[in-house]
Order: structure tokens, then C-alpha cells, then sequence
């Protein structure tokens, strides 16, 4: 019964964690959407390219400017914002109340480790791939964070791109952690609450057999009667 409480405990506190994790995905990739317009910067291909232009600067010269062939897919930042919502929704939900069988919460927490795992490789590889276009694979004197204070004279905004991107991809890896320790937690409380199960109906019956055997034991063996003695005629 102690450890039942101390399992739930534990549970309970991840998922505490997971809501403030959560958040902390969703936020920044909802920010970040708002400040592309809509586009997703994962995995978006691009150059730089030098040329004279008079309308973005004021003055003749020439600017350097990146040049975007191609948005990155929405998926790709659509899936990690997906993430983190479940994981605050279902971080809620179960802190509130126990809505899944210690099976169903095993298999549940499983499943999300994989999808939030893979959102997290996701999100990692097209930060990278977005950071190689911006800092043009890394030939540009400043770095990917460095960027965000450098103008890229597009039509977002740039100025904290980086922050937001990289705040989403520490928190998605926590919360793929996080969901690595409640799939644990389940499965302990599942093979707990079954190991009780199990042993419950025979603990008695044990027992039984335990005094049985003492009162056996303890007991004196009563005395033979004597022997008749045989007269041989």
C-alpha cells in the first residue's frame, strides 16, 4: 500500500511537469507561427544573395539578403505543437482524475514516447537545417542565435526566431523524458496492482495451511494404550 502511494505520487508530479513542459512547447511554436505568418522555417531552403536595393535600406549601396526558394513543410511544426498540446490536455486529465486502465495508461504513455520522440528528432533536424540557410552553412560571421539581431529583409518577422525554436526544441526533448517516465511509472503500477491480484486470494489460504501446520506440530502425540498381554494355553 506504501509503495501504491509513493507510485502515485511520482505520477502525479510528472505530470505536473508535463502541463509546464507542455506550455512551454506550444507557446514558442505558436509565437513563432504568428511572427512567419503562418510558415513553418523547418527544414526551408534558401541562399543569400548581394544586390542593390535601394527600397529596403534607403540608400544606394549593396545589401546582402536571403532569399527563401521554399517555406518548410507545416507538418513539420504542426506535429510538434501537437505534442504538446496532448501532453498538456492529457497532463490535465489525468492529474484530475484516472481516466485509462493501468494497461491502457501503459500502452497510451508507449505509443506518445514514440510520437514524441520523433517530433523531437524532428524539430532538431529542421532547427539545424534552418540555422545552415540562415547563417549560410555556416560561412556567415555570426552564429544561428546571433542571427536573430542581423536583418534578413523578409516579409517576418526574425527578430526572435531562434529563442523561439530553441526553447520548443529543449522542451520537447523534456517532455519526451518525461513521457519515458510515466511510461516506466505505468508499468510499475500495472505489475504492482497484478502481483496483488495475484497474491491477494492466496494469502489466506496460506495461512490456513501455516497454523494448520504449527497446532500439528505443537500438539502432544497421546500415549499408546498398553499392550494386552497373551496368555498361550
Amino acid at each position: 500500500m506504501e509503495l501504491d502511494r509513493r507510485l502515485l505520487l511520482v505520477h502525479c508530479t510528472v505530470h505536473a511537469l508535463s502541463i509546464a513542459a507542455g506550455l512551454l512547447v506550444v507557446v514558442p511554436m505558436a509565437l513563432n507561427g504568428s511572427a512567419f505568418k503562418g510558415r513553418c522555417a523547418l527544414f526551408s531552403a534558401g541562399f543569400w544573395r548581394t544586390e542593390n536595393r535601394v527600397e529596403l535600406t534607403g540608400q544606394p549601396g549593396d545589401v546582402s539578403h536571403l532569399v527563401v526558394q521554399q517555406w518548410g513543410p507545416p507538418a513539420a511544426c504542426q506535429f510538434a505543437t501537437f505534442v504538446g498540446i496532448f501532453t498538456v490536455l492529457y497532463g490535465a486529465a489525468q492529474g484530475w482524475s484516472t481516466l485509462f486502465s493501468s494497461f491502457l495508461t501503459v500502452l497510451l504513455s508507449v505509443c506518445v514516447l514514440f510520437l514524441s520522440g520523433g517530433a523531437s528528432v524532428i524539430l532538431s533536424l529542421g532547427l539545424v537545417s534552418w540555422c545552415d540557410t540562415v547563417t549560410d552553412a555556416n560561412t556567415r560571421p555570426y552564429s544561428c542565435a546571433e542571427s536573430q539581431s542581423v536583418p534578413l529583409y523578409l516579409d517576418v518577422d526574425t527578430s526572435s526566431f531562434y529563442t523561439e525554436l530553441n526553447l520548443a526544441e529543449a522542451s520537447l526533448w523534456f517532455v519526451t523524458a518525461l513521457w519515458l517516465t510515466q511510461s516506466i511509472l505505468a508499468f510499475l503500477r500495472l505489475y504492482h496492482s497484478h502481483s496483488q491480484h495475484i497474491s491477494g486470494p492466496c494469502l489466506p489460504r496460506e495461512k490456513d495451511l501455516l497454523l494448520g501446520y504449527s497446532l500439528s506440530e505443537g500438539s502432544p502425540t497421546p500415549p499408546h494404550p498398553p499392550a494386552t498381554p497373551t496368555i498361550l494355553v
